[in-house]
């Protein structure tokens, strides 16, 4: 088992211990890490020394900046702390009620290859050592990029095509259709990018790190997991902001002055995914666990305990 994944082991039991250390491993200052230093703290932390007695910083910037199952550096733009930082312009931009289509599609489009290129570097890939990426693989990437771009423009289409004059109706498709819409294609995002892991499987270890197989069941529930989480992150970022928006339309400071209500929508939106990143990356451990008798028959013959261990994924 990699060091990464014995650290999440270790720290990550709960949900709040899972939290305090994403506060500090989404910190963009880690991205000024070059690749030397990354391996050369790799190479410290697999020095034999016990986990408590490592440097937290060192820890940080492997956990910050390594595959857990291929023990490469992730690429810049998909490692965590990259995550905010760019996902933040594309969100507050798909959410925007623009006046034509091209610019939602632009966004939409945007988001969606960022994303799926986030779970498909951050994925389980522990079955697929030294593979490239399959022909079925791409093309999944670039279908779920396409179908979720026009699904998410989907609610400006509607206003534009049909010429929807009521402020009500438009509203309606502009700011409520949007929240569940943006969590159901962050789940359909995950779910779709990492389905290969559900027909291949993932490698599963034992208490003391040892791998045990590999298992079809275990994957299942990783991107789950992976994906319930997502779809919490984009629809508590799209509601929350318009909860607040419409209690504030009804004070009157800002009945009074209605340009101050689009620049509070797009910094609610920003400052609020910031605060459900952490979160929504917390909710499920890194470390995640499966009972015996919800994996396969050859698994549960070779187990001595009741439940096994995998990588989830991100």
């Amino acid at each position: 088992m990699d060091a990464n994944l014995l650290y999440w082991k270790s720290h990550g039991e709960s949900v709040f211990s899972r939290l305090k250390v994403w506060v500090n491993l989404l910190d963009p200052s880690f991205l000024l890490t070059s690749n030397a230093e990354i391996q050369e703290t790799r190479t410290q932390l697999r020095s034999g020394e016990k986990v408590k007695k490592k440097d937290e910083h060192a820890w940080n910037i492997s956990l910050s900046s390594i595959h857990p199952d291929s023990g490469s550096v992730l690429p810049l733009v998909f490692r965590p702390p990259a995550f905010l930082p760019l996902t933040a312009p594309l969100v507050v931009a798909s959410f925007l009620p623009h006046k034509s289509i091209k610019p939602a599609f632009f966004w939409q489009f945007l988001l969606q290859s960022y994303t799926a290129g986030f779970n498909y570097a951050n994925r389980n890939s522990s079955s697929e050592q030294g593979q490239t990426a399959s022909l079925k693989q791409l093309l999944l990437i670039a279908g779920t990029v396409s179908y979720a771009t026009c699904a998410g423009a989907l609610p400006q289409i509607i206003v534009n095509r049909l010429g929807i004059r009521s402020l009500l109706i438009q509203n309606f498709f502009r700011f409520i259709v949007p929240v569940p819409l943006s969590a159901a294609l962050a789940f359909a995002n995950v779910f779709t990018v990492r389905g290969e892991e559900c027909e291949t499987g993932i490698q599963v270890f034992d208490s003391n790190g040892n791998s045990v197989g590999i298992s079809k069941a275990a994957a299942e529930k990783a991107v789950m997991e992976t994906a319930l989480s997502r779809a919490v992150l984009f629809g508590t970022t799209g509601a929350v902001p318009n909860l607040l928006v419409s209690v504030l339309k009804r004070t009157r400071l800002f009945q009074k002055n209605s340009l101050l209500i689009p620049p509070i929508r797009h910094i609610s939106v920003a400052f609020v995914l910031g605060l459900m990143i952490p979160l929504s990356f917390s909710l499920f451990s890194q470390m995640g666990t499966i009972r015996k008798e919800n994996v396969e028959e050859d698994l549960q013959a070779k187990m001595a305990e009741g439940q096994l261990f995998y990588h989830r994924g991100l």
